[in-house]
């Protein structure tokens, strides 16, 4: 039995464009007939079916992006669908939100239901559970049968796509350096479980800033949350963890956490067990959200840019939709962080 074969590997196997598959197996006379040929010919040799959805979708334009994010309720989520919605209605394109509330399932379900015609690209940020399952299938089908996708934010090496990140690494060890030049010599990190990408980087670049200044990291100044801990119904018991970090080491003086909410929770700690915030311990979290600048006292964080990074996805994307002609190269953007200095620092 020949092997299956998608619209990406005949174009790969001819080296030509999936535009140019997709248009030979059409009849186009944009085609040469000699292509035209070599294309229908190798599709028929392998049994090749079209997925009529994504070629109708080639033929007939939505003008409509889908997004599909992690959770909701996320100030830097909002920020990231504030920037694509700005780019997107600029350039004439109207944006559907999928949510898929860091499950494998919906995630995959939400993209299969805007893959049916209502779409012509992707802008997503990979769900934990995702992740952490290393099921990747999804997004090839998708990017084989010829619709665009840009990640931004939790993205993987193995998809060949347009990405938007930050550079988490350095962002977070400018934030541990911060601590260390304000005289912490005991700095812990509260932070997620390795499989989340964003979480990985973030402690490395406490890693590396402690490397640098000749410091033996501690694991017992390391704290991984369990996912679980995040949920509405489960913050009671994260409180708890971070306080049993703080009572295990009691000269704990600097807290890098990676993300707004464990860095809220982590001061709300320190404050129950009266410790004077910023004079016994400084706190640095990550995001910049509402609650880092109403927080008390005010939260000092590393700022992502979210708005510039959904500007810059759905850029990306729509240049992908309008040029789809072109050879395929896919662009990683880096977007730039900074220090944003609050009370929680000296």
């Amino acid at each position: 039995m020949k092997r299956k074969i998608t619209l990406k590997q005949i174009a790969n196997e001819l080296d030509v464009s999936i535009s140019t598959v997709s248009k030979a197996l059409r009849n186009s006379i944009e085609i040469s007939e000699d292509t035209r040929e070599k294309v229908q010919a190798f599709a028929k040799l392998y049994n090749y079916r079209p997925n009529n959805i994504a070629l109708s979708l080639k033929n007939r334009k939505t003008k409509t992006i889908g997004v599909i994010i992690p959770e909701i309720v996320h100030h830097f989520f909002a920020k990231v669908i504030r920037g694509i919605e700005l780019v997107a209605n600029k350039r004439g394109y109207n944006v559907i939100v999928g949510l898929s509330n860091e499950s494998f399932d919906k995630e995959v379900i939400n993209m299969q239901m805007l893959a049916n015609g209502s779409i012509d690209g992707f802008i997503l940020s990979i769900s934990k559970e995702t992740l952490q399952q290393q099921d990747y299938h999804h997004f090839n089908e998708t990017i084989s049968q010829g619709m665009p996708i840009v990640m931004f934010d939790r993205v993987i090496n193995e998809i060949h796509c347009d990405k938007v990140i930050i550079d988490d690494m350095k962002g977070s060890k400018n934030a541990v350096d911060k601590l260390l030049k304000n005289g912490c010599k005991h700095v812990a990190i509260i932070t997620t479980k390795d499989y989340v990408s964003v979480g990985r980087l973030r402690t490395q670049g406490y890693l590396q800033a402690l490397e640098d200044y000749k410091m033996t990291p501690d694991s017992n100044l390391i704290l991984k949350v369990d996912d679980e801990l995040l949920s509405e119904d489960h913050l009671d018991s994260l409180e708890k963890e971070i306080e049993e970090l703080f009572k295990r080491n009691k000269k704990i003086d600097g807290v890098f956490a990676v993300n707004e909410l464990y860095a809220i929770i982590a001061m709300k700690v320190a404050r129950k067990m009266n410790l004077n915030i910023p004079d016994d311990i400084q706190f640095i979290g990550f995001t910049d959200g509402v609650l880092s600048k109403h927080a008390t006292p005010s939260l000092t964080t590393v700022s992502q840019h979210g708005q510039e990074m959904g500007e810059k996805a759905a850029d990306l994307l729509i240049n992908k939709l309008e040029n789809e002609d072109e050879e395929e190269q896919y662009e990683t953007v880096v977007i730039e962080t900074n220090l944003i200095e609050r009370e929680s620092t000296k």
